[in-house]
């Protein structure tokens, strides 16, 4: 797989799917699927993802779990979303056009979580239609929504990472039990 993003329209899939149960705590929320989540199908899969241990080490997990065993998280209250569900790879590669906001919006407002954290400014710069420096880490607000909370990217990619970590601690404090 190239990792470039797919926009056939014909016969679409889903490159993951929603994780929406009713009942969670946090849906968890990216841009798109990165590359080697596409080619496995499964959340958070990148080389070096800190998404995974992180969530076991806050405790909203009791240990950390492989990607490709993302489902079970919904038995700890946790869902998964992206805003391009039929793309993916890195946001260098989006357009415009690969995010569905009204979809990602309904999907969320059926599922009710008791709150949405995007994985990223990117992320929450285009789900709350801000310029992306205007986008900071923390919660955030979303007329008749539940609570948004804006975290640093867990990818290996993000080089700043020791530093904006306790962003993810504030987080989990702040989390509804």
């Amino acid at each position: 797989m190239s990792g470039a993003p797919d926009r056939g329209t014909a016969g679409r899939r889903e490159v993951l799917p929603d994780v929406l149960p009713p009942g969670l705590r946090v849906v968890f929320c990216g841009t798109a699927a990165g590359t080697r989540s596409a080619r496995i199908g499964a959340y958070y899969a990148g080389p070096g993802n800190r998404f995974w241990p992180t969530l076991a080490e806050l405790g909203l997990i009791p240990a950390p779990l492989p990607p490709e065993r993302f489902l079970e998280a919904a038995r700890h209250g946790i869902g998964f979303t992206d805003l391009a569900k039929f793309a993916h790879g890195m946001d260098k590669g989006l357009t415009p056009e690969d995010f569905d906001l009204p979809r990602f919006f309904a999907a969320i407002r059926a599922c009710r979580p008791g709150a949405v954290a995007f994985t990223s400014k990117r992320a929450a710069s285009l789900a709350l239609g801000r310029p992306l420096g205007a986008i900071s880490f923390g919660p955030a607000v979303i007329a008749d929504f539940p609570p948004v909370h804006v975290l640093p990217s867990p990818s290996a990619a993000n080089g700043h990472w020791r530093r904006q970590r306790q962003a993810w601690a504030d987080f989990a404090a702040a989390l509804p039990a």
